[in-house]
C-alpha cells in the first residue's frame, strides 16, 4: 500500500525546489551563489539605487541649469562691455574718418587758393607791366587832351584813360608818384597812344605841346548830320562833302561800331536808314587841331555821345527799347517842344501812340523825309513816299531826324504819365496844347494855327 504524503509538506517541496532551481539559474549566469534569504533585501536595494539615480540627475540638471545661466549673465555682461567698448571704437572710427575728410578738404581748399592766388598774382603782374608800356605802339596819331588848372596826377591819369592815351589811370598815379613827379602844367596837349609814361610825364612837367586848338566847332541840339556838315565847313578845313562821304562809309561805321557795341548796335541792324550816324554825333563844342583828321573828329562826337548814353543804359534795358528807338523819338521831342515839362508830355504822346499802332504824325519826320528846313508842313508834304514819313508810316522809322540834346533823351526815359494823342504848338508862342481826342484838337488848330490873329 502507498504512502500518502503531506500537503502542506508537498507544497513547501515544490518551493523550495523552485528556489533552488532559480539559484542554480542565477549561478550559472552571475557566478555569484544567492542567498533565498536575501532575495527580498536585494530587491529592495535595487529600488534605492533607482531613487538615488533619479535624485542625482536632478542634481547635475540644476547644475547645469545654473551653470547655463551664469553662463548667460556672463555673456550678457561681456555683450555689454563689447557694445561700449564697440560704440567707443565706433565713434573713434568715425571721428578718424570725418578727420581724414577734414584734411582732404582743407587741403584741396589750400591747393586752390594758392592756384588761384598764383593766377591773381600773375594777372596782376601782367596788368602793371603791361600798364607801364605804351597802350598802342603803332598808333602815332595824336589827340587832344585837355587838362584843366588844379588836377592832380590821379585827375590827369583818369583823364588819359578816358581818353585812350594810356591803359590804367590808377598805374599812372602810382608811376608819378613812386618816381616823385610832379609839377605838371595844366592846358591842351596832343598826346598819342604810342608815347611811353615817361614822355608823357615829360610833355606835362615842361608843359610842352600844350597849345590851344586852332577852332572851335560847336555843333547845337538838334543839328541833323547835313547842318553839322556846313558847321564843320565853316569852322576848319574839313570839306562838307568829305565829311558826308564818311557818314556813308559802311568801313568807318564798322570800325566805330567794334569801339562802341553798346551805343551801336541797333544802329547796326537799321534798315532802309540815310545816315547810320545820324543821332550819334553828340551836339556839343569841340576843340579841332590842324593835325586832326577827319576821322578823329567824328570820333570825338561818337565818344562824347557814347558817355553820355552809358549813364542810361540799363534804364533803357528796362524800358525793352534800344538806343536806335530812345535816340529817334528823342530826335522828335527835341524839335517839336523846347520846355523840359512839353517835351516829357510829347515823349508820353507819342508812346500812346506807339501803344495802339498809330502813326506818330510828327512834321518833323516830313521835313526830314523831303530833306528841307520849312516853316510850315503841307498836305502834300505828308504824302511823300519815304520810310521817315510818320504820317504814312507806323513805328519809330528808320532811325534819328537828327542828333538830340541829353534833356531829350531824358523826356523819352521818364515821361509824363498822360492820355493824351495829339498836341499842337502856338505858333507865336510856341506854347505847346494837348488833346485827349481829334475834335479837340482840331479846335485848338484853328484856334493857335489857322487863326493868325492870335
Amino acid at each position: 500500500m502507498t504512502k500518502q504524503q503531506h500537503p502542506e509538506k508537498s507544497v513547501r517541496d515544490q518551493v523550495m525546489k523552485s528556489l533552488e532551481k532559480n539559484k542554480s539559474n542565477e549561478s550559472v549566469s552571475t557566478g555569484k551563489k544567492i542567498n533565498p534569504d536575501t532575495i527580498h533585501s536585494q530587491n529592495g536595494s535595487v529600488g534605492s539605487r533607482r531613487e538615488k539615480g533619479k535624485f542625482d540627475h536632478q542634481t547635475d540638471r540644476n547644475k547645469s541649469q545654473k551653470k547655463q545661466r551664469t553662463k548667460s549673465t556672463n555673456n550678457a555682461k561681456k555683450a555689454e562691455i563689447n557694445e561700449k567698448v564697440s560704440g567707443k571704437d565706433f565713434r573713434k572710427i568715425q571721428r578718424s574718418k570725418e578727420d581724414k575728410i577734414v584734411n582732404r578738404i582743407v587741403l584741396i581748399v589750400v591747393i586752390v587758393v594758392i592756384f588761384v592766388g598764383g593766377i591773381l598774382g600773375f594777372s596782376a603782374y601782367r596788368y602793371v607791366t603791361t600798364s607801364l608800356q605804351p597802350l598802342d605802339p603803332e598808333k602815332t596819331e595824336k589827340v587832344a587832351v585837355e587838362i584843366p588848372s588844379g588836377s592832380s596826377n590821379k585827375m590827369i591819369g583818369e583823364i588819359l584813360e578816358k581818353d585812350k592815351i594810356i591803359k590804367s589811370g590808377m598805374i599812372f598815379n602810382y608811376y608819378t608818384k613812386f618816381n616823385n613827379l610832379t609839377g605838371f602844367q595844366a592846358g591842351n596837349y596832343q598826346f598819342s597812344p604810342s608815347m611811353t609814361l615817361d614822355e608823357i610825364s615829360a610833355q606835362l612837367q615842361q608843359g610842352e605841346g600844350s597849345v590851344t586848338s586852332d577852332a572851335k566847332v560847336t555843333i547845337p541840339e538838334g543839328y541833323d548830320i547835313d547842318q553839322i556838315g556846313d558847321a564843320l565847313a565853316k569852322a576848319t578845313s574839313i570839306s562838307k562833302d568829305d565829311f558826308l562821304a564818311l557818314m556813308k562809309d559802311d568801313t568807318f561805321f564798322n570800325k566805330m561800331h567794334e569801339a562802341y557795341p553798346e551805343l551801336l548796335d541797333s544802329a547796326a541792324k537799321a534798315e532802309g536808314i540815310r545816315y547810320k550816324l545820324e543821332g550819334y554825333l553828340f551836339p556839343a563844342t569841340y576843340d579841332y587841331y590842324k593835325g586832326n583828321t577827319l576821322e578823329e573828329v567824328v570820333t570825338q562826337m561818337i565818344d562824347k555821345t557814347n558817355t553820355v548814353m552809358s549813364k542810361y543804359y540799363d534804364q533803357i534795358a528796362e524800358k525793352e527799347m534800344t538806343v536806335q528807338e530812345v535816340l529817334t523819338l528823342a530826335s522828335l521831342v527835341e524839335k517839336e517842344g523846347s520846355k523840359e515839362d512839353d517835351r516829357k508830355n510829347i515823349a508820353q504822346v507819342f508812346f500812346n501812340r506807339l501803344a495802339v499802332d498809330m502813326p506818330l504824325q510828327s512834321d518833323i519826320s516830313i521835313l526830314y523825309a523831303l530833306g528841307e528846313h520849312k516853316e510850315l508842313v503841307t498836305y502834300e508834304d505828308t504824302q511823300v513816299d519815304s520810310p521817315y514819313n510818320l504820317y504814312v508810316n507806323t513805328g519809330y522809322g528808320p532811325g534819328p531826324f537828327n542828333n538830340p540834346s541829353e534833356q531829350s533823351i531824358k523826356a523819352v526815359l521818364e515821361p509824363t504819365p498822360n492820355n493824351y494823342y495829339y498836341f499842337v504848338a502856338d505858333i507865336n508862342t510856341q506854347e505847346v496844347y494837348f488833346a485827349e481826342t481829334y475834335d479837340e484838337h482840331m479846335r485848338l488848330v484853328e484856334k493857335y494855327v489857322n487863326n493868325t490873329s492870335n
